[in-house]
């Protein structure tokens, strides 16, 4: 394996997607973007990502010139390629740190994933069993974020005045012959005092290379940002982005004067000209009355020239843009560093969307309904479909749960979590927005309801998949969260039936060293509650796993736990598959839909996995990132289960089915 650098195409992966920023050393929220093929635990590919996952983030960081890497790694089919770039302020030891973050939280973003992304704000990574480098890694998708925010004074000045920073800024990232990397600042008036920018392209690039991709992604999205106080647009080859707020390291590299001059009377208009600045620290020009100021290493005549010619292009792109556009009623994502009242106003929908997304809320459209009221099914103007979560107006505890619902899903992001997409609090309204899952809930897959039949690698996957999102809640996201409402009927599956949990309506967030909590109100779900919660109200990330433990049994079983209380059976499922487990007649139990059709020891491997989580002394039970590792190898070896821990409906005094699917 070597270092490589190549020159860039301008259709380089594309990389988008930004979050909350990330401080030195430590890690915020990363996004990621996922592939679909797959690769196999302890395969050669494997192997070749973790040699990058050890070279990569070195070679970028003791490359301080440019903060850059590319690397290869094996041949054939489990060749592996990636590519990592941080941003142009960021120093070596950030640069290290945020890159080796990247490589540790990307794996469990995407597991087995042969093509993934992810981005941070001081950094990117992408790697692919395609040259990162060519047209073919279409892994990632460029994708505008901004601001709900807009300028409410002089809006048509901002717009120019953003788009004469961002290509000022760009300009002077094309011209610096190390780290192709650019600051700007530009003054404006009393409502944005100062915009900033920042333009970056891969150092590999030559400056007409990096100008002209830096031309192309600003053309075509510049305009998608209209009237917004901040916006951002990365791809791993070049990438720009602008705020209100200051966001780099260091003074501004490119500064603007405001086009708001404090004095009264306007300054006469003069033909351009050219005036060197006598400053040794610093070149600056004027251009019909405007201060440029530039560093000394920027040519004095070539940089004006090339903003006046890049501004005019610019405009004539954004009246074009303006006129062929359709109004954006709507934001999905905000990539700003903000707080969560801020995070939450730049996902906002306008009510009057959700209702022609709804059809004003038919029956036709109706997904499900719950105790805090009903889900509809939407299309948007842009035609994504999406799951409505409507809160009945007499349903208070209902009101609670929606909050708790909107603090935690807003924050947490990760391929088998349902995705939150907008919030609408209009007209005594208060809706959730969430992406629409369209193979239904796994309860109704199970049942056969829909004549679903799952095969064994598809029911294997969501085992992993759910166990991967639990790994995530407990132990990899900023926040550790409790679910509390773990079941079959919250596990949606995608189009490739991969699984996503959904509703975090009685989710709780637990400190870093908190082990345990109780209540005096048990909510949740018949035969999937520990027992240590409905006895005592004592809840955790084991009585999480216990209620992941019944969800495993019921994928192999093709039984449902809850069915048995109503039968004139001696015990539920768990009762009956340790019966079975005890008298070495466990696989008589296998859903016999699958026809035989499955490894006996992935499903013998399984059985145990689920007794293991279901024990009655939550002490005993794994943590999820063990039942991960579990499930990725046979070469683990497994303790013997003790007896579960069994709830009846008797012993349950105030429980809840709280909850509905978002599916259709």
């Amino acid at each position: 394996m070597g270092l490589h650098h190549h020159p860039h195409p301008l259709t380089f992966i594309a990389a988008i997607v930004v979050a909350i920023a990330l401080l030195p050393a430590a890690a915020s929220y990363p996004w990621p973007v996922c592939g679909t093929d797959s690769f196999s635990a302890n395969s050669s590919y494997q192997a070749n990502l973790n040699l990058l996952a050890a070279t990569l983030p070195g070679n970028a960081s003791t490359s301080p010139s440019n903060l850059f890497a590319t690397a290869a790694a094996g041949a054939g089919q489990d060749r592996v390629w990636a590519a990592g770039l941080c941003r142009g302020d960021v120093n070596a030891s950030n640069c290290l740190a945020c890159l080796a973050q990247a490589f540790h939280d990307l794996p469990n973003d995407c597991s087995y994933n042969k093509d993934a992304a992810i981005y941070y704000d001081p950094c990117m990574l992408c790697y692919s069993n395609t040259s990162v480098l060519s047209a073919a890694a279409t892994i990632c998708r460029a994708r505008p974020f901004v601001s709900i925010t807009n300028v409410t004074a002089n809006p048509a000045q901002f717009n120019r005045a953003v788009a004469a920073l961002v290509n000022a800024t760009a300009d002077r990232a094309a011209l610096d012959s190390t780290r192709r990397f650019a600051t700007g600042e530009a003054g404006f008036d009393q409502e944005v005092p100062t915009v900033y920018a920042v333009a970056q392209c891969t150092p590999d690039q030559t400056p007409a290379q990096c100008r002209r991709c830096l031309a192309g992604i600003i053309a075509d999205h510049l305009g998608d940002f209209e009237n917004a106080v901040r916006g951002r647009l990365l791809w791993i080859n070049c990438n720009f982005r602008y705020d209100s707020k200051p966001f780099f390291s260091g003074p501004a590299m490119v500064q603007l004067a405001s086009p708001f001059p404090a004095a009264p009377a306007p300054a006469p208009a003069v033909q351009p000209t050219v005036q060197p600045s006598p400053s040794p620290l610093g070149g600056g020009v004027e251009l019909k009355g405007r201060k440029y100021s530039v560093p000394v290493l920027v040519p004095a005549v070539l940089l004006p020239v090339l903003a006046a010619l890049n501004l005019a292009i610019c405009f004539c792109f954004w009246r074009r843009r303006k006129r062929r556009s359709i109004a954006k009623p709507y934001t999905k994502y905000s990539a700003d560093e903000a707080e969560d009242g801020e995070m939450v106003d730049s996902m906002m929908i306008d009510l009057s969307t959700l209702r022609a997304a709804t059809m004003d809320f038919d029956d036709s459209n109706k997904l499900g309904e719950g105790g805090f009221g009903a889900v509809y099914k939407g299309v948007l103007p842009d035609g994504e479909e999406v799951a409505v979560k409507r809160l009945s107006s007499s349903s208070t505890q209902g009101l609670e749960q929606l909050k708790n619902e909107l603090a935690l899903v807003a924050k947490l992001k990760h391929k088998n979590l349902v995705r939150l997409v907008s919030v609408c609090l209009e007209q005594q309204e208060r809706l959730l927005v969430y992406e629409y899952v369209p193979n239904r809930s796994l309860d109704i897959v199970l049942s056969g309801a829909e004549n679903n039949q799952l095969d064994w690698e598809q029911r294997h996957r969501i085992i992993n998949g759910i166990a991967r999102g639990l790994q995530y809640l407990h132990e990899d996201s900023q926040l550790k969260v409790v679910h509390r409402d773990l079941k079959a009927s919250n596990i949606l599956l995608d189009t490739n039936m991969n699984p996503k949990i959904s509703d975090f309506g009685l989710a709780r967030i637990f400190s870093r060293d908190q082990t345990q909590a109780v209540t005096r109100s048990i909510v949740g779900t018949y035969g999937y509650m520990a027992p240590e919660y409905v006895m005592r109200g004592n809840y955790s990330v084991k009585s999480d796993a216990f209620s992941f433990g019944v969800i495993v049994l019921e994928i192999v079983t093709g039984r449902n736990n809850d069915d048995s209380y109503d039968s004139k059976q001696s015990g539920d499922l768990l009762n009956t598959v340790w019966e079975h487990w005890e008298a070495g007649t466990v696989m008589e139990l296998v859903d016999p839909s699958m026809n035989g059709s499955f490894p006996e020891g992935d499903v013998l491997r399984c059985f145990h996995i689920g007794l293991l989580c279901v024990q009655g002394d939550p002490a005993a039970r794994p943590v999820m990132s063990s039942v991960v590792m579990m499930l990725g190898t046979d070469t683990i070896s497994l303790q013997a289960p003790s007896k579960p821990g069994f709830v009846t409906r008797k012993s349950v005094a105030n429980t809840t089915d709280s909850t509905v699917s978002l599916h259709g």
